[in-house]
This record gives C-alpha cells, sequence and structure tokens, in this order.
C-alpha cells in the first residue's frame, strides 16, 4: 500500500477527521458506566510503561476498562510506535506518518512483562503500512524477547491485517504465539465508512491462514456493534469466522471517542449480548466473552485458561 505522508501538528490527534462534520456522543445507559481510574497498583502499572518508554492499547484507545485492567497489573502493550498510518472511524489511536521501529522496543516490552509477573500478555500494534512488511518480524522479535525474559508467561498477539504484505501472517504464525488475535471489527457492509483502509476478506483470509500455517494455534477475533449492523449479519460474520475455524470470539459496544468519529447508531443491551453468546456458542466457538464492555484483552489471561480448557475437553469427547 501507498502511504501518503501526512503533514501534521502532532497535538493533533486525528487530522483526517478535522473537516468532518459533528456526531453528538450520546450519553452511556448505566450498563456501561465505570469508574475512574485510580489506586496504587494502577498508578504502579502506569509508571512502569513510562519508565520502560512503552506504549499501550489501553491509554491510546481510550479503553473504558483502564481502572481495572491496571489496577490487576494487565497492560496490553502496544509495539510499532503510537501512530498508525489507518484512519478507521471508530479509533481513537493517532493517525499519521510513524517514527522508524525502535529495534529496543522488543527487550523493553519483555522487560516489563517479567516485572510485571504476567501469567499471559497481550501484545498489539498499529497499523505499519510503511513498513515493507508491515511490522511482522517486529511482533516475531517480540515473542522471541518474551519468551525469554519470561518463559511461563503465555502471548496472545492480536496484530494488523498485514494488507499487501505478502507472507507477513505467516512470518508470525511460524514465531507461534499461543493466541494469534485479528479483529474484523465489524460487518462486511459497514467496511467503507468504519474501516475503510482494511479488505473483509483480507482479515478471514488471514485467520484461516494462521490455522494452516499452524493449527495448535488458538485464533481470536472480535467484534463492535452499535455502528448499525443487523443481528442477521453478525451471524453471517460469526458462520464465515467458523470456516475460517476461529476459536475464540469477542463482541462489545463501540464507544464513541470525540465527536469526530463515527456515532453510535444505539446501545445494545445485557440481554442482547447474552442472545449474541449463545448465538456464538452454537456455532460452534470455543469460547466466547460478549458483554457492553468486552475488548479484546479484557480479561484475557483467565479467558485463554478457560479457551484450553474448552479445547481439552473437545478432544476428550472425540
Amino acid at each position: 500500500m501507498t502511504t501518503t505522508r501526512i503533514e501534521i501538528d502532532h497535538r493533533v490527534r486525528h487530522p483526517e477527521k478535522a473537516g468532518r462534520p459533528d456526531n453528538a456522543i450520546q450519553r452511556k445507559p448505566a450498563w456501561i458506566r465505570v469508574k475512574a481510574p485510580s489506586g496504587p497498583v494502577y498508578a504502579e502499572t502506569q509508571a512502569l510503561m513510562r519508565s520502560k518508554n512503552l506504549t499501550t492499547v489501553c491509554e491510546e484507545a481510550a479503553c473504558p476498562n483502564i481502572g481495572e485492567c491496571w489496577s490487576q497489573r494487565h497492560a496490553t502493550m502496544m509495539i510499532g510506535g503510537e501512530v498508525c498510518t489507518r484512519a478507521c472511524s471508530f479509533c481513537n489511536v493517532a493517525t499519521g506518518l510513524p517514527d522508524p521501529l525502535d529495534p529496543g522496543e522488543p527487550r523493553r516490552v519483555a522487560e516489563a512483562v517479567a516485572q510485571m509477573g504476567l501469567r499471559h500478555v497481550v501484545i498489539t500494534s498499529v497499523d505499519r503500512d510503511d513498513v515493507v512488511d508491515g511490522g511482522a518480524e517486529h511482533f516475531v522479535e517480540t515473542i522471541r524477547a518474551v519468551r525469554a525474559a519470561a518463559p511461563e508467561t503465555t502471548i496472545e498477539i492480536l496484530t494488523p491485517d498485514f494488507l499487501r504484505k505478502p507472507g507477513s501472517t505467516e512470518k508470525v504464525a511460524r514465531a507461534r504465539p499461543d493466541v494469534f488475535n485479528h479483529n474484523l471489527e465489524t460487518v462486511p457492509r459497514l467496511y467503507p465508512t468504519i474501516r475503510p483502509g482494511a479488505r473483509y476478506y483480507q482479515s478471514l483470509r488471514l485467520l484461516d491462514t494462521v490455522k494452516q500455517v499452524d493449527p495448535g494455534i488458538f485464533t481470536k477475533s472480535g467484534l463492535m456493534v452499535g455502528l448499525g449492523e443487523t443481528r442477521a449479519e453478525i451471524g453471517q460474520v460469526m458462520d464465515d469466522l467458523r470456516i475460517a475455524d476461529v476459536d475464540f470470539l469477542t463482541i462489545g459496544q463501540y464507544l464513541q471517542p470525540t465527536v469526530k468519529h463515527a456515532g453510535v447508531d444505539r446501545f445494545w443491551t445485557p440481554d442482547e449480548f447474552e442472545d449474541l453468546a449463545a448465538l456464538a456458542r452454537a456455532k460452534g466457538f470455543l469460547q466466547v466473552s460478549a458483554t457492553p464492555l468486552t475488548r479484546s484483552s479484557y480479561h484475557a489471561d483467565t479467558d485463554f485458561a478457560a479457551l484450553r480448557e474448552a479445547r481439552s475437553k473437545k478432544l476428550i469427547a472425540r
């Protein structure tokens, strides 16, 4: 993909959205309100991220669960810098031309994982369309560094789609993360407005490729609701993911970061999320997390333990 250099004032996170009309931010219903981050462990986690000069998706994507997760020393590392080459209309990560990849970042991530004593770590990244392999080798180096520094820690990665980066998915899969996650985010009808730089079938192909490289790797994907999708469309996406043999599905409520981002079409109720979870389980996913506050890495450690147990039970039943 050809990336056009965007000259920006770096105090502006979303220069590409500046000219868009405002979308009023709706008041959140009671079931998705959260407490403000606080507490000594939260502060310790924050201080560690700063001391290692690390970026977290928890902060960059304005995750509503940051207070709970950081208070339990769970932080999702975001490698490859803090500036993304894509401009998705739902995402709060800054857009522009990133700095060159930092060769010392994998080591610092590994040191933080070891210092925090994590049982399970989630590592994601911005899109790096400016890099020949889309940042695949950077993922590989980070996985290797974490394995060396914290051999008991299980590793979950959440990658970009590696669009027009042949061989990148295979390269990362061969590093054998315990979980390979890539989010479809929304239904294919909404891609042109919500995820314009991505291609639905490329994302499905990525997940299918991981299983072809190594069937033992757990694969995972996530969806947002509240952007105008229908239940029938979500059901079709579930079917597509099962054809790709995806093990784990997460579904959460889209929350609008700013008035320049895509507006919330509606807030799905807790009962509707339970209905989606039941539908996903009926379609054969090993693990499902579907609640208003579900995010890709929310409760990832306990979900991974449940995922392994579900696979073991399935194998015993055969």
